[in-house]
């Protein structure tokens, strides 16, 4: 096997069965993740849910960590959205306190691991501390070349294009334009994740079958993997399955795929099966 696979150790034999079938040369370039079920996963152990955001942050850690290892190029996390101020203060609050220790203590890690840290979304809505230790923690990673890790904060998807859409009007009367044409490629280039590259596998832990008003127009082409397993529990095991899953896919962008181009079409029930067992995982 290649390096980015000989630099993970298995934990156990069923990490080494699932690290076997993964194929090293087909890796997600791009994965991004709705981290979900923080709450259930505390309600159902009987504990605050800030429990469950504590497991949720080792979680991430440890993934954060697995996909840096197998030299996947970006990893986006969905962290805080711009719905989640309608949660009780005390649960944002304890969340902004959260974002900060795991900055603190997380930074000399990730950079020490060659990790950039990025953050898309509008930041500067958050609280003023919260905010200062994000720039230090991007200046301090901006040189880093290793895996760009996105956390997506004070995000939504549609605010996202508003605020890109409002950019491409600024250029515009900055520019003394009467019009302007605009394309595909002048949308992508003025979103928070410009020069990132889409990403291909979109996961989302907890079984609800929704995007969230997460990354609308960079997932048009993703894989989507859903998994019942609350994000809590979602360890390097259940990533290693998300992208045996995603390496399973026919990615055919709205092309043919190789056995319908060679007259090899599938049947009816064989692709209804097939898109009945993409449905959740």
């Amino acid at each position: 096997m290649v390096k980015a696979i000989e630099s993970l150790r298995a934990a156990n034999r069923e990490e080494e069965q699932l690290l076997g079938q993964i194929d090293p040369q087909r890796l997600p370039r791009h994965v991004a993740v709705i981290m979900d079920g923080n709450g259930r996963w505390a309600q159902r152990r009987h504990l605050p849910r800030i429990a469950g955001h504590r497991a949720g942050v080792k979680a991430a850690r440890e993934i954060i960590e697995t996909s840096a290892r197998m030299k996947i190029s970006a990893l986006t996390l969905y962290a805080f959205s711009v719905e989640n101020w309608r949660r009780p203060k005390t649960e944002v609050d304890f969340l902004m306190r959260l974002l900060r220790e795991y900055l603190r203590k997380e930074l000399p890690v990730i950079h020490r691991n060659n990790i950039r840290l990025l953050v898309i979304g509008r930041p500067e809505q958050l609280p003023e501390a919260v905010n200062r230790d994000i720039e230090h923690a991007m200046r301090t990673t901006a040189g880093n070349t290793g895996m760009k890790l996105v956390v997506a904060l004070n995000y939504g998807a549609r605010a996202e294009l508003v605020d890109a859409f409002n950019r491409i009007l600024e250029h515009i009367r900055h520019n003394g334009l009467s019009h302007a044409h605009v394309d595909e490629q002048t949308i992508s280039d003025h979103l928070y994740t410009a020069g990132l590259p889409d990403p291909d596998l979109l996961i989302r832990t907890s079984g609800e079958m929704r995007i969230s008003n997460f990354l609308l127009w960079q997932i048009a082409y993703a894989e989507i993997y859903v998994t019942e397993t609350l994000w809590p529990d979602f360890h390097r095991a259940r990533f290693f399955e998300a992208l045996i899953d995603f390496q399973k896919r026919d990615r055919r962008f709205g092309g043919l795929s190789a056995a319908a181009q060679s007259g090899e079409e599938a049947s009816p029930e064989a692709v209804g099966a097939s898109a009945h067992g993409r449905a959740r995982h």
